[in-house]
């Protein structure tokens, strides 16, 4: 990565706006295994927020539990007020039910590392299920929704291919048309190119960077793609042995960084 950076426009995100998101000193253990030590974010409607460090050190547990899918072992998350894992019974704070928990979470999206798409589906399909089966929408207005959406990521052509007909790339894209559908406040992308053969990066990349430039929802980025982060994100998240090792704007960390962790993880990505 280039030592000298011009860092483009960025979403305008007004500090003063109540975050959407907080993390309230939340933790999380694997029996003796402590992943996060403690995070305390706060995500305000809108803004991008890009998750960097080196392999586990807790990123894709920070959004997976927003997602849901890893419950913490302390700590409180907190979506447009109301909190993710507990909810109040009696006038005390209880373990949230299934019905709590989907309720709360209903604004979010995610993307996976492996697309997770339903391999006995049409595209069109698998943008459909969701909004018509957990949101109970209606049938017609969903298909055409969802076809803007395939539209949208260039896959307007491929309504009828199943998943193994199309490239990883485009399984991507399918993946990010399906969370959209669903018409989240929150996005969540776990490391989307990883698992991508190289020269089909670009094309998922793009497809990110519409969403950070034309929609107005909430995102955050675990990414090992410093160049990309440092052209979309707000906020970027230095993650070092399962805590916020440091925080800022892009260019605070990607560029002017003096914290010596940063900087050793960086270099990595830097062209000669």
């Amino acid at each position: 990565m280039s030592n000298v950076l011009t860092e483009n426009k960025k979403n305008s995100v007004s500090l003063s706006t109540e975050p959407i998101v907080k993390y309230l000193d939340v933790k999380k253990s694997f029996g003796d295994t402590h992943v996060l030590k403690g995070i305390n974010l706060e995500i305000r409607p809108g803004e991008k927020i890009a998750v960097i460090g080196p392999s586990g050190s807790g990123k894709t547990t920070i959004i997976r539990m927003l997602m849901t899918l890893e419950e913490p072992t302390s700590g409180d998350i907190i979506v447009n007020g109301k909190n993710l894992w507990k909810m109040e019974k009696n006038g005390q704070l209880v373990k949230a039910n299934e019905k709590h928990i989907r309720e709360v979470r209903g604004d979010i999206g995610m993307v996976f590392q492996h697309f997770n798409l339903f391999p006995h589906m049409t595209i069109l399909e698998n943008c459909m299920a969701a909004p018509i089966h957990v949101k109970k929408e209606n049938k017609d207005e969903v298909r055409e929704r969802s076809i803007k959406m395939l539209e949208r990521v260039g896959l307007g052509t491929k309504l009828d291919f199943y998943p193994s007909q199309l490239s990883g790339g485009q399984k991507q894209r399918v993946a990010m048309a399906r969370a959209l559908v669903m018409r989240p406040k929150i996005m969540l992308f776990d490391e989307v190119t990883s698992a991508l053969d190289p020269e089909l990066v670009g094309e998922v990349l793009e497809v990110i960077r519409d969403i950070a430039e034309n929609d107005d929802m909430a995102m955050v980025l675990v990414t090992h793609e410093m160049e990309f982060a440092l052209d979309i994100a707000d906020k970027v998240l230095f993650l070092d042995q399962g805590v916020i090792a440091e925080q800022g704007t892009a260019n605070e960390v990607l560029v002017d960084s003096k914290n010596e962790r940063v900087q050793s993880f960086l270099k990595r990505f830097r062209k000669a």
